[in-house]
């Protein structure tokens, strides 16, 4: 099972890849599946390609969900 954060796009380089914000840890990505996506963006990230993009009131939704489930569970 996958279990898929949303990222939001926070920089395009040339090379097209861009810079994406995983709640604070960020990584490159591919955008050579989604070449039409802009900073601001929320996408889902599977093996080092953006491969959708999400809504942003769900992206922070379920982004708000993960931060709830790991702040309930035991350390």
């Amino acid at each position: 099972m996958c279990v898929a954060v949303p990222g939001e796009i926070v920089r395009l380089a040339d090379d097209g890849t861009a810079e994406v914000d995983f709640g604070g840890v960020r990584r490159v990505v591919s955008t050579a599946l989604l070449p039409e996506v802009q900073p601001g963006d929320f996408v889902i990230v599977h093996a080092g390609f953006a491969l959708h993009r999400v809504d942003p009131d769900e992206a922070r939704q379920t982004r708000e969900l993960f931060r709830q489930v790991l702040d309930e569970s035991p350390s």
